[in-house]
C-alpha cells in the first residue's frame, strides 16, 4: 500500500522530492549568512545579533573550542537552554567536526554522569547556574566550559536578573579545568582550524537521548543530512521561510523538534530565531504582541496553556504563518480550543499537528495545511515514506487496521552509539531495498494515505486480552466541560488483568466530587467501548509533566503503585 500512498503532492502543496546538498549542518548556516549578512539571525532579551556576528561568533568559539582541547570526533555534553550559546556551540562544534550531545538543563548529577558515560564525552558545556551538579561530578571530565546568560543580555535585563533570579547562583571556581566562557570568547584570537568544516553530509553531527523516562535512555546519532534534511522538509511544507520572517524558539535545543525545527530550519532558510530560555504563558504572549512573529512549535501542552491564558485571548495573531504541534498526542479538544483563539486573534492559520521520534531527528509526518481529520497526525514529509505493519513482521496492513508504524527516508538515524545489537533491533532493510525505522508505536492508515496515531506500544492497557490505547479514552474525556486534562492509566485487576483508570485535572478544581467522577465515566457510554470505560477516577490539582511538555504518565503510574503496594 505505502508504494502508490495517494498523499504525494497533496493539493499541490507538499513536494514530492527535495535536494538536499552534501554540506554539514554548519555550512549550511554559513552560506546563509553570506546570502543575507545583515538579517538578524537570532533575539535574545531583545538584543539582536546579525547573521554576520553571529558567524563570527561561531567561527570564533570553534577556534577557541579547539585550543581547550576538543578535537574532531569528541562528543561534547551541552548542557544549556535556548540562548545565544547554546546556538553558538552547536554549530562552531560542528564546524571543528565535534558531536554536542545536549541533554536537559534539570539533569540531576547522576543522569548526567550516564550520559556522559554512555557517549564516551570528556567535555561538558553548561551555564553556570547548573554548574554545582557538574562539579559534583568534576572527575568525569577532562574540561567544563561554563557560561553566563547575564553576558548575553542588554545592561536593563542584566541589571534586573542580577537583582532576581541572577542572585541565586553562585560563583564558579574558575580553573584549568573549569573555563569561563566569556574569556575564551573574548580572549587572544586562536589561530583558525586546520581543515574547517571538516565532516561530510552522512558524517555524525548530533547525539540526542531518548528514553530516559520511561527506560534506559539510548544516544541516537543523527547526521548532518538527517538534520539539514529534517530542516529542509519543515521549510516546504510549513514556509516556505522568508528572509527576517521569525520564529518563538520556545521548545528546548536538548530536543531534536526544538533544535532541528525551531533553530535550524528558521537559521538556513533566512529567518529569525527569537531565542525563549523558560516557557511562561504570560512571557510568550508579550513576545508574540511585541514581536508579532510567524512560526511556532510546541508541544500540546503549550498550546492548551496558551488557550487558557488571557493576555494572549486578547492578542492580534494574524501575523502567524505556521503553528506545529510534536512530542506527544494532540487531543482534537486542545486543538480545537487553540484554534478557537487563533481565529478570534484573526489569524488564517490552523494548528498543525505531526508525528515522529527522536530515531528520525523528530517529525517525519504532518498534517496538510488544507485539510484535517480528527485523530490522524498527517502525511509523510517529502522523500518519507511509512507504513503500518503487523508486528514483528515486513507484511503490510489493510486500511485502518491497526500495527506497528514504520518509517523511511532522509532523516532515519545512523543508529544507537556504541549499541549496534539495539540498532539492528529497529533499523532493517525490507524485500523492497528500503531501511526502515520500526518505532515500535501502534497506528493506521486510511484508504487516502492519512495516518493516525493510537499508542506508544509501551502505553497499551490488556483488559481481558483485549488492547486499550489510553489517548482513545483521553480523547472523550477531555470533552467533558469539566476537564482541564486526563491522563489514562492501567491498574491491575484480579481477573482482567489491568483496567483503565483516569488521572484528571478539572477546569475548576474545587469542583471534584463523587458525583462528577459517575458523571464523567457515565459520559463515555455512547463514545467507547464498555471494556475501555474507566473503572475509577482520582481528581488531582496538577497534571505531572516530563521536561518536555509531555503528560508524566509514568509518575502516574508510580503514584498508583505506591497506593496498592502492601504495608
Amino acid at each position: 500500500m505505502y508504494e502508490n500512498q495517494p498523499w504525494l503532492n497533496h493539493a499541490g502543496e507538499t513536494p514530492k522530492s527535495l535536494n538536499y546538498p552534501d554540506l554539514s549542518i554548519y555550512a549550511m548556516v554559513k552560506k546563509s549568512c553570506e546570502e543575507e549578512p545583515d538579517s538578524a539571525g537570532f533575539i535574545f532579551f531583545d538584543r539582536k545579533t546579525t547573521r554576520a556576528q553571529m558567524n563570527s561568533h561561531i567561527v570564533n568559539m570553534s577556534r577557541k573550542f579547539a585550543q581547550a582541547g576538543i578535537k574532531k570526533g569528541d562528543t561534547v555534553i551541552v548542557c544549556l537552554p535556548n540562548s545565544p550559546q547554546a546556538v553558538v556551540s552547536f554549530y562552531a562544534l560542528n564546524r571543528l567536526g565535534a558531536i554536542p550531545a545536549p541533554i536537559h538543563p534539570l539533569s540531576a548529577e547522576g543522569e548526567i554522569e550516564t550520559y556522559t558515560k554512555l557517549v564516551s564525552a570528556k567535555t561538558a558545556i553548561a551555564l553556570d547556574g547548573f554548574f554545582p551538579r557538574f562539579a559534583a561530578i568534576q572527575s568525569s571530565f577532562k574540561k567544563i566550559i561554563v557560561c553566563s546568560l547575564k553576558t548575553e543580555m542588554g545592561f536593563l535585563t542584566k541589571t534586573v536578573f542580577s537583582l532576581t533570579a541572577g542572585r541565586k547562583i553562585k560563583k564558579v571556581p574558575f580553573s584549568d579545568k573549569v573555563l569561563d566562557w566569556a574569556e575564551l570568547e573574548s580572549g587572544t584570537e586562536a589561530p583558525e582550524l586546520e581543515a574547517p568544516d571538516p565532516i561530510g553530509a552522512d558524517e555524525m553531527a548530533l547525539i540526542l537521548f531518548s528514553g530516559g523516562s520511561t527506560a534506559e535512555p539510548k544516544a541516537i546519532m543523527l547526521s548532518n543530512r538527517n538534520c539539514n534534511a529534517l530542516a529542509m522538509q519543515m521549510n516546504a511544507l510549513g514556509g516556505p521561510i522568508k528572509t527576517g520572517e521569525s520564529m518563538l524558539s520556545i521548545l528546548p535545543v536538548f530536543h531534536g523538534f526544538g533544535l532541528a525545527v525551531g533553530i535550524h530550519a528558521i537559521l538556513i532558510n533566512g529567518g529569525t530565531c527569537i531565542l525563549i530560555p523558560k516557557f511562561k504563558a504570560a512571557t510568550l504572549s508579550s513576545l508574540v504582541k511585541k514581536y508579532r512573529p510567524h512560526f511556532m512549535a510546541g508541544v500540546p501542552t503549550l498550546f492548551d496553556a496558551l488557550a487558557a491564558n488571557e493576555d494572549f485571548n486578547k492578542i492580534r495573531l494574524d501575523s502567524f504563518k505556521g503553528l506545529f504541534c510534536g512530542g506527544d498526542s494532540l487531543s482534537p479538544e486542545i486543538k480545537k480550543r487553540f484554534d478557537v483563539v487563533l481565529k478570534k486573534g484573526g489569524a488564517s492559520v490552523s494548528l498543525r499537528e505531526g508525528y515522529g521520534l527522536t530515531e528520525s531527528v523528530t517529525a517525519c509526518a504532518i498534517m496538510p495545511r488544507s485539510e484535517y481529520r480528527e485523530r490522524a497526525f498527517g502525511i509523510p514529509c517529502p522523500d518519507n515514506w511509512l507504513k503500518v505493519v503487523k508486528p514483528g513482521t515486513e507484511e503490510e496492513c489493510m486500511a485502518m487496521e491497526d500495527g506497528e508504524i514504520c518509517v523511511s527516508g532522509p532523516t532515519v538515524m545512523l543508529g544507537y552509539y556504541n549499541d549496534p545489537k539495539a540498532t539492528a533491533e529497529v533499523l532493517k532493510t525490507h524485500k523492497d531495498g528500503r531501511l526502515w525505522l520500526h518505532t515500535s508505536d501502534i497506528g493506521s492508515m486510511d484508504k487516502d494515505g492519512f495516518f493516525y496515531f493510537k499508542q506508544r506500544s509501551k502505553r497499551i492497557i490488556k483488559t481481558s486480552g483485549i488492547a486499550i490505547y489510553p489517548s482513545q479514552v483521553e480523547d472523550v474525556l477531555n470533552k467533558h466541560p469539566a476537564v482541564r486534562l486526563s491522563c489514562v492509566i492501567g491498574v491491575p485487576h484480579e481477573s482482567k488483568g489491568e483496567v483503565p483508570k483516569a488521572y484528571i485535572m478539572l477546569k475548576d478544581r474545587s469542583l471534584g466530587s463523587e458525583n462528577l467522577k459517575k458523571e464523567i465515566i457515565d459520559s463515555c457510554e455512547n463514545q467507547l467501548m464498555a471494556y475501555s470505560h474507566p473503572r475509577s477516577i482520582d481528581f488531582i490539582q496538577e497534571m505531572p509533566m516530563t521536561r518536555v511538555g509531555k503528560v508524566a504518565f509514568r509518575e502516574l503510574e508510580e503514584l498508583e503503585r505506591k497506593k496498592t503496594k502492601p504495608a
